[in-house]
């Protein structure tokens, strides 16, 4: 298993200081720019993430998202003109403190500090239509340590298995899916939300899965 590496103490100090979120959002652009030029490698930019998200947000006419792993607030910062209402849930305390900090001129954004396994089931009870869920919360393994495989199921069976039909879920990093031992199962998992659940359609476009009506 990859051991992770030591930080770099001048980015260990940006990330301390209220700018860094600010910085990372300017960085997208250069980061896209400099994947085109490499010949679109298979790690995307946020950017493409970005524009992921709103592409099914127009494509379905959605209003609400949900964002699991807020991080620094990048996917928020890009998207928060274009929905009604932003739940995003965020288990590092200190990120949630931040990003509660960074958006609280935004009435509809709401920043949620909690382990998503439990929130997202209790999120549900309070929601009357249809959602677009951004699965971004380390499920696939980050910081050179295997994902929690049992807490991403746990979620998509919540997510598929709720009273409201239909909702739309994109989940990042497909291809980091693994199992105790390291071995890639995406096509398992693909293959299992066909079968037990045959009215969606499931499709990996730029490395993330993608759940949407059939």
């Amino acid at each position: 298993m990859p051991t992770e590496r030591p930080a770099h103490p001048v980015r260990s100090l940006l990330k301390q200081s209220s700018l860094y979120p600010s910085f990372k959002q300017l960085g997208h652009y250069p980061d896209y720019w400099y994947w085109k030029l490499r010949g679109e490698p298979r790690r995307i930019p946020h950017i493409i993430k970005q524009r992921a998200v709103l592409e099914y947000e127009q494509a379905f006419g959605l209003a609400t998202l949900i964002e699991t792993g807020t991080y620094y607030g990048e996917m928020i910062a890009a998207v928060v003109d274009r929905f009604r209402k932003i739940y995003s849930i965020e288990l590092d305390p200190d990120l949630a403190k931040r990003a509660q900090q960074r958006f609280r001129k935004y009435s509809h954004v709401e920043i949620i500090e909690g382990d998503s396994q439990m929130v997202v089931p209790q999120l549900l009870q309070r929601l009357n239509e249809r959602c677009l869920f951004w699965l971004d919360a380390g499920y696939c393994g980050w910081i050179g340590e295997l994902g929690d495989q049992d807490r991403l199921g746990s979620e998509f069976k919540a997510i598929l298995n709720d009273r409201i039909p239909d909702h739309i879920i994109l989940m990042d990093d497909a291809d980091g899916i693994r199992d105790e031992h390291g071995s890639p199962i995406l096509s398992k998992v693909i293959a299992s939300i066909k079968s037990d659940y045959p009215s969606r359609r499931v499709e990996v476009v730029h490395n993330i899965i993608r759940i949407t009506p059939r």
